[in-house]
């Protein structure tokens, strides 16, 4: 009967001592458990960081870009209202040309003549007008020659005005805003 009560009592021993032996190995491994545990934490909390990092980046430049596009849009707008009027304008101005020639053809008599003026009277309120949304005339005469403004038609040698001086305006030029619409025709004044 004693083995058969050893036997259970060793049994038992033998089982607390394989459960001693498996919770001292498990409180051995469960450290390097916990630290296997912590870098596969740490990677996917490096991961999410890096995921973290590009969606700021990537927000960040869609910002910039539809900033960039609405400061786009506005000066497109604001380019349309400055210079929306240039066909017209361009149309408008070959008017005040030909009211400028009929002036010029109509002899001045000296006498009141009701047509003359009419035409002078229909020109200043032209001019007054072009003037109001910022159509200015370039009538360079006696100024430096400036290829920006001027398109030379001529050069004729003068030897009482320096070189490169407009000497006689052919046809008047036009700026919208600042913004040629037309250059002003020109004779140059050349060296002797």
């Amino acid at each position: 009967m004693s083995d058969q009560q050893k036997n259970p009592n060793q049994e038992a021993e033998q089982d607390l001592n394989s459960e001693a032996q498996n919770e001292a190995v498990e409180e051995l491994l469960e450290p390097e458990a916990e630290l296997l545990e912590a870098e596969a934490e740490n990677d996917e909390l490096a991961k999410a960081l890096e995921d973290v990092a590009q969606y700021k980046e990537a927000a960040l430049r869609a910002q910039a870009d539809a900033q960039n596009v609405r400061r786009r849009a506005e000066q497109d707008v604001e380019k349309a209202h400055k210079f929306g009027l240039e066909k017209f304008a361009k149309a408008v101005i070959n008017v005040a040309d030909n009211l400028e020639r009929a002036l010029t053809s109509a002899a001045d008599t000296g006498e009141a003549d009701p047509v003359r003026e009419g035409v002078e009277l229909t020109l200043k309120d032209l001019l007054e007008t072009l003037a109001r949304f910022e159509i200015k005339a370039v009538d360079p005469h006696g100024e430096p020659f400036n290829p920006e403004l001027h398109q030379a038609m001529t050069m004729v040698p003068n030897p009482e005005l320096e070189p490169n001086t407009v000497m006689d305006v052919v046809q008047k030029g036009y700026t919208l805003h600042g913004r040629l619409l037309r250059p002003a025709m020109v004779v140059v004044s050349s060296a002797a």
